[in-house]
């Protein structure tokens, strides 16, 4: 963090680290092996679509995390609810999606509120699960804004199992991570639940 607040997260090039040409082979060998004709109209320009959109599921965008001093001391929870976010399940590289509540007990400085929804989109864009997820947004909170406390709930669909396996459709995953003030204290906590859907 300068001394300004102000932390500039870089994505990993994931655009500059992949061979797209191997990336797109390996995409075309793939519904061959499915018994598909990548030549045909329909499915010639498949493999560069999918390695785009992979890409961009998985690549965050640049941003500055703005923070601020705490000049009026306040010491009670800030709560942005419902922040949609869309990741990839990395072991079968479908989509999961759902909205995150993200909150913490300001200690010396506070987060522009925008900034608490570009962290949850900068993590999510990864090939991930979302217990690892859900710990590294606690994780960055409480490294960059020394917070009294902090809570995460993400509550999200997954496509590896509504539209395949069990075709549990609607169902929903939460998992929580409270940290600090927010694990100690009841009332903190009922706050989270009242986030519900």
């Amino acid at each position: 963090m300068s001394s300004s607040g102000a932390l500039r997260l870089h994505p990993v090039d994931a655009a500059m680290a992949v061979d797209r040409d191997r990336a797109e082979a390996a995409v075309a060998d793939l519904l061959e092996a499915f018994g598909r004709d990548v030549s045909g109209d329909h499915l010639a320009d498949t493999p560069r679509r999918v390695v785009e959109g992979l890409l961009e599921l998985i690549t965050p965008r640049e941003f500055t995390a703005t923070t601020f001093p705490n000049d009026d001391a306040y010491d009670d929870l800030v709560l942005v609810r419902d922040i949609p976010f869309t990741s990839v399940c990395e072991h079968h590289l479908l989509p999961f999606r759902g909205v995150a509540h993200v909150g913490y007990v300001p200690g010396p400085r506070l987060i522009g509120l925008s900034k608490l929804a570009r962290i949850v989109e900068w993590y999510a864009h990864d090939l991930h699960v979302q217990e690892r997820l859900t710990v590294q947004i606690a994780d960055h909170l409480e490294r960059h804004l020394e917070p009294a406390g902090v809570g995460v709930v993400l509550r999200a669909e997954h496509l590896c199992m509504s539209v395949r396996g069990v075709h549990a459709v609607g169902s929903s995953t939460e998992t929580r991570v409270f940290r600090g003030a927010v694990a100690a204290d009841d009332r903190l906590r009922r706050r989270f639940e009242a986030s519900g859907p």
